[in-house]
C-alpha cells in the first residue's frame, strides 16, 4: 500500500513539474515569436530593388580602336631653337608642370631634347587625329601607334592655345571613329569611361562618373584660354592626355586633358574637354588648314557709360584694353585705348561680334580695322597671326 500511495504522489508531483513547464513556455512564446519575425523580415528585405544594369563592355569596344598611342620627340635643332628662345625670355616653369604629368618630356630649364607619351582619338576615317597641344606643341618628330598596332608618322595640322587642343593627320583611310556626344547634355552622376595609354600601358579602360561640369581650373596660361572642363573621378594619368571620355553608348563626351594633384599621378579627379567645343575647334583647324587666327587684342564693349567714364569720342565699338605681346595687332601698330568700330567695313558693336568675324579668318589674312584714337579715326590693315 505505500508504495502503491509513493507511485501515486511522484505521479502527481510529476504532473504539475509538467503543467508549471508548459504554462511557462507559453507566457514565453508572445516575447519570443515577435523578434523572430522582425529577424526574418530583415533578412529577406534586399537593400534596394532597383537593379544597376551597368555594362561597360560595349562602349569599350567601341573607344579603344579609335584611340591611339603617339610618341612626341624634339629632333636637337629644334631643342637647341628653343633653349635659345627660352635664354632670351625666360624659362616657362609652368610650361614644364603643366607637360610632365601628362608626357614627362624634358628638363624644366630647358636642357635635352623633350620626349614623352600621350594619347589621341581619331575623329575621320581618313586619318585626322585630336590630341591635346601639350602632348604635341614642342615636337617635330611625331610617331602614331593604332590599336591594331600599325605605326604612322604624323603631321601637326595646327593647334589652339586657347583650349589645349591639337589636330595631327597621318595618311590612312577607312580608320575606326566614334560618334560625337552632345557634351552639353551630359549630366552630373553620368557614368563615362576613360581611355588612353597610361604610363605607356595600351587601351587601358577605367571608369568613373561625371562629378562636375562647367569648370575653370587655370591650368591654360593663356591670356584668351577657354577652360571649360567635364570634372569626372575616372582615373586618368600620364600618358591619358589626349584620349577619350566616352559614355555608356560609346559616343565621345570630352578630351582627357588635366589631372589634380599634388603628386604627378591622379589623385581623384580629372578634366576633359567637352565633345561640343572639341568639334568646333577642330573643325576650324581642319578646314582652315591650320591654327586660329589670332588679332591679339582684350577688349571691352563701349556703351555710353563707359565712353564717358573712359573720356571717349565714340559710344559704340570695343575699347581695347589690352594688347598681346608680339600679337598682330600690336604688330600692325594698334595701341591700348584705341576703339575698333568697323571690320572690313563691318560695324563692331560688341565683343562677340568681333570674336566671330575673327573665327573666321584664315592665319595670314589681312583685315581692316577701322579705329577710333583720340577722336580720329584711321584705318589700319591686320595681318592675322596663329596664337
Amino acid at each position: 500500500m505505500k508504495n502503491l500511495l509513493s507511485l501515486v504522489f511522484a505521479g502527481v508531483v510529476g504532473g504539475l513539474i509538467t503543467l508549471g513547464g508548459h504554462q511557462m513556455m507559453q507566457k514565453e512564446a508572445p516575447i519570443q515569436q515577435p523578434i523572430a519575425k522582425q529577424v526574418n523580415t530583415r533578412i529577406a528585405t534586399p537593400i534596394s530593388s532597383k537593379p544597376v544594369p551597368l555594362n561597360f563592355t560595349e562602349a569599350a569596344t567601341i573607344a579603344m580602336p579609335t584611340v591611339v598611342h603617339i610618341k612626341a620627340s624634339e629632333s636637337k635643332g629644334h631643342a637647341q631653337y628653343r633653349r635659345d628662345e627660352q635664354q632670351e625670355n625666360g624659362s616657362n616653369m609652368f610650361d614644364f608642370f603643366f607637360d610632365s604629368p601628362f608626357n614627362g618630356g624634358g628638363s624644366p630649364f630647358g636642357g635635352g631634347q623633350k620626349k614623352g607619351t600621350g594619347s589621341g582619338v581619331i575623329i575621320s576615317n581618313d586619318g585626322y587625329i585630336v590630341t591635346n597641344k601639350h602632348v604635341v606643341d614642342f615636337a617635330d618628330d611625331l610617331e602614331v601607334t593604332l590599336y591594331d598596332d600599325r605605326t604612322f608618322k604624323a603631321t601637326k595640322i595646327g593647334i589652339d592655345p586657347r583650349t589645349d587642343l591639337a589636330v595631327l593627320k597621318i595618311d590612312s583611310d577607312n580608320l575606326p571613329t566614334m560618334d560625337f556626344a552632345n557634351s552639353d547634355r551630359a549630366q552630373v552622376g553620368e557614368w563615362v569611361l576613360a581611355v588612353g595609354n597610361p604610363f605607356d600601358l595600351t587601351s587601358t579602360v577605367t571608369a568613373g562618373i561625371i562629378s562636375a561640369k562647367g569648370r575653370s581650373i587655370g591650368v591654360i596660361r593663356n591670356s584668351q584660354a577657354i577652360e571649360n572642363f567635364i570634372q569626372t573621378d575616372a582615373v586618368v594619368n600620364p600618358g591619358n592626355s589626349g584620349g577619350a571620355l566616352v559614355d555608356l553608348d560609346g559616343n565621345l563626351v570630352g578630351i582627357n586633358t588635366a589631372i589634380a594633384t599634388p603628386t604627378g599621378t591622379f589623385a581623384g579627379y580629372s578634366f576633359a574637354i567637352p565633345s561640343n567645343m572639341v568639334l568646333e575647334i577642330t573643325n576650324h583647324i581642319i578646314e582652315h588648314g591650320g591654327p586660329r587666327a589670332m588679332l591679339g587684342v582684350q577688349v571691352v564693349d563701349v556703351d555710353i557709360d563707359f565712353a564717358e567714364e573712359q573720356n571717349l569720342s565714340v559710344d559704340s565699338g570695343v575699347y581695347i584694353a589690352e594688347l598681346t605681346d608680339g600679337g598682330a595687332a600690336q604688330y600692325s601698330g594698334v595701341l591700348p585705348n584705341d576703339v575698333i568700330t568697323k571690320i572690313d567695313g563691318m560695324s563692331i558693336t560688341d565683343a562677340p561680334t568681333l570674336i566671330d568675324i575673327v573665327s573666321k579668318a584664315k592665319v595670314g589674312e589681312t583685315l581692316e580695322l577701322t579705329i577710333n584714337r583720340d577722336g580720329k579715326t584711321k584705318k589700319i590693315p591686320v595681318t592675322l597671326k596663329s596664337g
